[in-house]
């Protein structure tokens, strides 16, 4: 998952859910490219899209950028296209490790 509490409203730029355990990282675009690990799944961000939607916060505005990895006991029984809601319900009772990198962004320009 990847989010930004600084806006508004928490908002989800990316859930990506059911990534193989053998998977050992993502291509550079792999979202956009369509080249996410077999089995893999994407749900809906906050764009209204399944995929990864970057940065953009108003101009001169530094907001933070919250990624979270969550390593499961169970594969979710969810559809491609699921809500963060959804997907945070489902994973509850079921993370074995969990871990997150925080990047900071500020646009200089409109």
């Amino acid at each position: 998952m990847m989010n930004d509490p600084d806006a508004p409203i928490d908002f989800t730029h990316w859930l990506a859910y059911n990534i193989p355990p053998s998977a050992r990282g993502l291509a550079e675009g792999a979202s956009a490219r369509g080249v996410m690990p077999q089995g893999s799944a994407e749900g809906t961000n906050s764009f209204g899209r399944t995929g990864y939607g970057g940065p953009c916060p108003p101009a001169g505005e530094l907001h933070h950028y919250v990624f979270r990895l969550c390593a499961l006991d169970i594969r979710l029984q969810l559809p491609p296209g699921a809500a963060r809601d959804q997907v945070q319900s489902a994973i509850n009772q079921h993370i074995l490790a969990e871990g997150q990198i925080i990047g900071v962004y500020r646009r200089t320009t409109q």
